[in-house]
C-alpha cells in the first residue's frame, strides 16, 4: 500500500511511539478540536490535506466567506427595484466576485476531502447549482436588459441558500432539517385543520349568501366561497375580529354562535395543536440530531486518541501526560498552564501521570465548559498607604460596601431616581436633583473601586461594573455639555437632551440584577441567545426569498407620496384600483415591494399578524385574488411553522434554565471541576447578570492567605450552541452515546447520518 493510501482517514495512524511528531500532534488537534466545535468533516489525513484543513478552519476564510455572503445579499438594494440605484455592470461585477469566492473556498473544501466523499454531499452539489445558475441568470439577464427588453433577476430567491450550504452553516441547516422532518406531522394537522375551514366556509355560504347582508363599504357580505374562505382564515389569526361578524351579528345575535364556534375549533383548539405537534416533533428531531453529534464527537475523539495512544503493559492504550498537554496548547492557545493543570486534574483523578481512552474522551466537553480564572491581585493602595489602608475606620468602610444592605440601599436610590425620571424635567427642582443622583452614582463606583483591586473590577467578564461605569461617566459628560449649551443663552440642544434622558433610563435596568427572578429570565435569554441568532438567519433567509418574489410580483403596484404632496393619486397610493379600499384609507401606501428594505419592513407587519389582511387585499386589488396566495404562504410557513418552532425551543430552554435553578442541575465533568476547585480554596459567587463575574476580594485578607489564582465555573454559559443543546438534552441522551467510550473500535465507519 502506497503512502498516501494508509494516510487516508479509514487508516488513522497509531502513534505507538512515545515520541510524537509535528504532523499527529496537528491531526490530534484537528480531531479535538472538531469534536469540540461538533465539525463534521471527514477530510483526507496525508499532511498536505490537513495542512489545506488547518487553513480551511482558519477564522480568517470562514469571515471572508460570511462576509462576502453578506455583500451578495445586500447586493439586493443596488438592484432594481433599487434603494440606492447603481449601473448594472456594477453589481453585476460584485456578484462576480463574489461567486468567484464561493468557487475558491468550494475548491479548498474539495481538496481537503475525499473525492466521493465530496461529490455525495448535498450541500456542496447545492453549492455548486446556485453558482452555476446565478452566472446563467446574469447572462440572460444582461442580455435582455442590453437589448431593452424586460427581465427578471430569477436567481436571486437562491442567495440565501448560500447561507445555508456553507460548512459553517450546520445551525442552520439543523434548523431547516428539524422543520423538514416535522412537516409530515405539520401536515396532517394543517390538512384537518383546512378541512374544518372548509366545512365552516360552506357553512357560512349556505347561511349569509341569501340573505343580502352588506359590509361597512356597501360590497355584498360573505357571497363568494373563496372570499367567505379567506376572511374564515384570516378569523382563525383574529386580525379582522370583530368586524368580519358585525354584518352578521347586527342582522341577528343568532349569529354569533356560528363565529364563535369558528374561534374555539379553528383557533383556539387547531392552533394550539399546532403549536404541541411543533413542539413535540422539534423537540424529538432536535433530540435525535443531538444524540447523532454526540457520536460523531466521540467519534473523532477515539482517532485523536488512536493517533496519541501509547501501549503500556497491563494497561493497554493510554495518553501520556505530556502529550495532553501538547495537544490542549495547540487546540486552545489561550489556556495558561493554570487551566491546564485544573483540566488535567479532572482527566486524571486517580494522579497516575496518564489517561486511558474513557478520560481522554471526555476532552471535549471539558473544553466547552467556560472556566473563568480568578486572578488575586493586592490592591494598589495596600502599596500606596498599608497603614491607612488597613486601619479599623478603612476596614469597616469596606466591609459596609461588601454588605448586602449596600446594594439594597442603591436600588432604594434607583427606584427614587426613576420617579424623578418620569417627572417633569422642566421642573427646576426635579432638573436639579440628577445632579445628586449623579453624585451618589459616582460615589458608589468610587467605593467599590476602594475595595475591590481596580483590575479586578475592570476585567474582561465584569459585565456590570463597565455597564454602571460607562452609563455614569456617560451620562455626567452629556449632563453637563447639556447645561453648558443651556447656559450659552437661547438654546438647548435637544439630541444632547435625548441622550441624557436615555442614560437615565438606562440606569434603571441594574435593577434587574438584583432580583433574582428577573435575573433567571435574563439568564435564560442569555443562554439561548446563539440559537436564538441562528433561528434571526433562518428568518432573514426566508424573508429574503419572499422579499425577491414580492419584488417581482408587486414592484410599481403600490406608489407612496411624501406628506403634503398636492398630487391626488396620494389619496389613492398610485394606483386607481385602491381608491376607496382600506389599503388606501388607512394610508398604507408605504408598504409597498418597491425596494429590499421596503419589502422586510411590510414582511416584519405581516409577521406580527394584525392588518395583514388589510395588506393582502390591497395588493390583491392592483394585480389578482391570487395574489392572496402569496400572503397565505408566507403567513403559514413563518407564523405556524417558524414561530412555532422558535417558541418550543424558548419554552425547553426556559424549562431547563427553570430545573437549574431549582435543583442545581450540573453535569458530571462540572461537578468534578468545582470539587476541585473548592480544594483550592475557590470562594463561592454569586451569579451576576452574565453569571461571569470576577471574585471580590476584601480589603481585610492577606494577599498570602489566597491563592494566587483560583477558577470560577461559568456553569450557565456554553462556548457553542451545540454544548447548550447537549445540556438541554443530556437527560434524553442514550447513556451509550455519551458515557462509555470502550464499545468504539479505534477504526470504525463513518457515522451514517447527514453529513455536516
Amino acid at each position: 500500500m502506497s503512502e498516501p493510501e494508509r494516510s487516508r482517514e479509514e487508516t488513522v495512524p497509531n502513534g505507538g511511539s512515545p515520541e510524537r511528531t509535528r504532523e499527529e500532534f496537528e491531526l490530534a488537534s484537528i480531531y479535538v478540536s472538531d469534536a469540540q466545535y461538533n465539525r463534521n468533516i471527514f477530510f483526507d489525513t496525508s499532511p498536505q490535506a490537513v495542512s489545506l484543513y488547518l487553513r480551511y478552519n482558519h477564522w480568517l476564510p470562514q469571515v471572508l466567506v460570511y462576509s462576502f455572503i453578506l455583500v451578495d445579499l445586500c447586493l439586493a438594494i443596488f438592484e432594481d427595484p433599487a434603494v440606492v440605484p447603481v449601473p448594472i455592470w456594477a453589481t453585476m461585477l460584485v456578484e462576480l466576485l463574489c461567486l468567484l469566492v464561493f468557487t475558491i473556498r468550494l475548491v479548498h473544501y474539495a481538496r481537503v476531502i475525499p473525492r466521493e466523499k465530496f461529490w455525495k454531499d448535498p450541500k456542496n452539489l447545492c453549492i455548486i447549482v446556485i453558482i452555476v445558475l446565478s452566472l446563467i441568470d446574469m447572462i440572460i439577464y444582461g442580455a435582455l436588459v442590453a437589448s431593452g427588453h424586460s427581465a427578471v433577476r430569477w436567481s436571486r430567491v437562491l442567495r440565501p441558500l448560500l447561507l445555508v450550504n456553507v460548512t459553517e452553516g450546520r445551525q442552520l441547516r439543523r434548523a431547516f432539517r428539524s422543520i423538514r422532518n416535522a412537516l409530515p406531522q405539520i401536515l396532517v394537522v394543517f390538512l384537518l385543520f383546512m378541512f374544518s375551514l372548509l366545512i365552516f366556509s360552506l357553512v357560512a355560504l349556505k347561511l349569509f349568501r341569501k340573505r343580502g347582508l352588506k359590509t361597512v363599504d356597501g360590497s355584498p357580505y360573505f357571497s363568494s366561497y373563496l372570499d367567505i374562505l379567506f376572511d374564515l382564515y384570516v378569523l382563525v389569526t383574529t386580525a379582522n375580529s370583530p368586524d368580519v361578524m358585525m354584518p352578521a351579528y347586527n342582522s341577528s345575535s343568532f349569529f354569533a354562535i356560528f363565529f364563535i364556534l369558528h374561534l374555539l375549533v379553528n383557533t383556539y383548539i387547531f392552533m394550539s395543536v399546532f403549536l404541541a405537534v411543533v413542539y413535540n416533533n422539534y423537540k424529538k428531531y432536535l433530540k435525535e440530531e443531538m444524540r447523532q453529534l454526540v457520536r460523531a464527537k466521540r467519534h473523532k475523539m477515539v482517532r485523536a486518541f488512536a493517533v496519541l495512544q501509547q501501549q503500556r503493559e497491563g494497561e493497554g492504550p493510554v495518553v501520556s501526560r505530556a502529550d495532553w498537554n501538547q495537544l490542549v496548547q495547540r487546540v486552545q492557545p489561550d489556556f495558561n498552564s493554570a487551566h491546564r493543570e485544573l483540566l488535567w486534574s479532572v482527566c486524571d483523578d486517580k494522579n497516575q501521570g496518564r489517561i486511558g481512552k474513557a478520560a481522554f474522551v471526555q476532552l471535549a466537553d471539558l473544553l466547552n465548559i467556560e472556566v473563568i480564572a480568578l486572578k488575586s491581585r493586592p490592591h494598589p493602595l495596600l502599596h500606596l498607604c498599608p497603614t491607612f489602608y488597613l486601619s479599623a475606620p478603612s476596614r469597616l468602610l469596606c466591609r459596609l460596601v461588601q454588605h448586602r444592605a449596600f446594594v439594597v440601599a442603591y436600588d432604594l436610590i434607583i427606584l427614587v431616581n426613576a420617579i424623578f425620571i418620569g417627572l417633569d424635567e422642566e421642573n427646576p427642582v426635579i432638573a436639579d436633583s440628577e445632579w445628586a443622583f449623579l453624585a451618589l452614582y459616582l460615589l458608589e463606583i468610587l467605593l467599590k473601586l476602594y475595595v475591590v483591586e481596580p483590575r479586578a473590577f475592570f476585567s474582561r467578564h465584569s459585565f456590570w461594573n463597565w455597564f454602571d461605569t460607562i452609563i455614569v461617566v456617560s451620562a455626567l459628560i452629556a449632563t453637563i455639555i447639556n447645561s453648558a449649551i443651556k447656559s450659552t443663552g437661547g438654546y438647548s440642544s435637544r439630541q444632547i437632551l435625548d441622550i441624557v434622558f436615555i442614560l437615565r433610563v438606562l440606569r434603571l435596568l441594574r435593577v434587574v440584577d438584583s432580583i433574582k427572578r428577573f435575573r433567571t429570565i435574563i439568564n435564560t435569554l442569555i443562554r439561548i441567545g446563539p440559537a436564538i441568532l441562528t433561528f434571526g438567519q433562518l428568518i432573514i433567509v426566508v424573508y429574503y426569498i419572499f422579499a425577491m418574489v414580492g419584488m417581482e410580483l408587486f414592484k410599481g403596484k403600490v406608489t407612496f407620496f411624501d406628506r403634503g404632496s398636492g398630487d391626488p393619486a396620494a389619496f389613492y397610493c398610485g394606483n386607481p384600483r385602491l381608491n376607496n379600499t382600506a389599503f388606501a384609507q388607512l394610508n398604507y401606501c408605504k408598504n409597498n415591494f418597491n425596494d429590499v428594505a421596503s419589502s422586510f419592513i411590510l414582511l416584519v407587519e405581516l409577521t406580527v399578524v394584525n392588518q395583514w389582511h388589510v395588506l393582502s387585499s390591497g395588493f390583491a386589488s392592483v394585480t389578482h385574488k391570487s395574489a392572496r396566495i402569496f400572503f397565505v404562504l408566507f403567513h403559514i410557513v413563518v407564523v405556524i411553522i417558524i414561530i412555532n418552532i422558535f417558541v418550543a425551543f424558548v419554552l425547553e430552554a426556559f424549562f431547563v434554565e427553570y430545573s437549574l435553578e431549582k435543583s442545581d442541575l450540573q453535569t458530571s465533568l462540572e461537578k468534578k471541576i468545582e470539587e476541585l476547585e473548592l480544594g483550592v480554596a475557590q470562594e463561592k459567587l454569586d451569579d451576576n447578570l452574565v453569571s461571569a463575574m470576577d471574585s471580590e476580594q476584601t480589603a481585610d485578607q492577606s494577599p498570602d492567605s489566597r491563592p494566587a489564582l483560583m477558577f470560577k465555573i461559568a456553569s450557565k454559559r456554553y462556548r457553542t450552541v451545540d454544548a447548550l443543546l447537549q445540556r438541554m438534552f443530556e437527560a434524553d441522551l442514550d447513556p451509550e452515546d455519551s458515557a462509555d467510550p470502550d464499545d468504539l473500535e479505534p477504526n470504525f465507519s463513518n457515522p451514517s447520518f447527514h453529513p455536516e
